[in-house]
């Protein structure tokens, strides 16, 4: 680098107008896949601050939530429809399980497989992580309205290809 260069560490601009105001704003307007990392950051660490306490992890809720609403299902099911990566659920499964909320028992229709079922135990569980959810949405969602949230649940969706 020549003297007359300025360094990248210093910027001239930086000092004289406070240029970083509005930034993030900016960048996030001309890279959506930014905007949706930290918006993504964001409601993370809403879902941890408002699980803190609670007895089950956000993938333990996803699971006991699709056990209740469609039954039994093979842990490649859930982690296949969860989106939840096999060796993640693997864990997820066990402390279910550990924790008395789910069994493991031989596959319905196929011998060679396991299903994940629900025991009495879960009812409540499962009832007392729902009841979470609303408060959770308006924590990370406060500053959408109702149709602003269904448009962003459908556009996700799209991205993510499910209707």
């Amino acid at each position: 680098m020549t003297a007359t260069q300025p360094s990248r560490l210093t910027s001239p601009s930086r000092e004289q107008d406070g240029g970083t105001r509005g930034y993030f704003s900016k960048l996030a307007q001309e890279r959506p896949d930014i905007a949706m990392c930290r918006a993504t950051t964001l409601v993370a660490r809403t879902i941890d601050e408002e699980l803190s306490g609670h007895r089950l992890t956000v993938a333990q809720h996803l699971v006991l939530k699709m056990l209740d609403d469609v039954g039994p299902c093979s842990q490649q099911e859930l982690s296949e429809q969860l989106r939840i990566d096999r060796s993640v659920m693997v864990g997820c499964i066990d402390g279910l399980e550990d924790s008395g909320l789910v069994r493991r028992e031989r596959h319905p229709r196929d011998r060679r497989a396991y299903a994940v079922t629900l025991t009495p135990e879960a009812g409540p569980a499962l009832a007392e992580a729902e009841g979470g959810v609303p408060r959770l949405l308006d924590r990370a969602f406060g500053a959408l309205t109702a149709a602003e949230r269904r448009t962003l649940a459908r556009l996700v969706g799209k991205i993510l290809e499910v209707n």
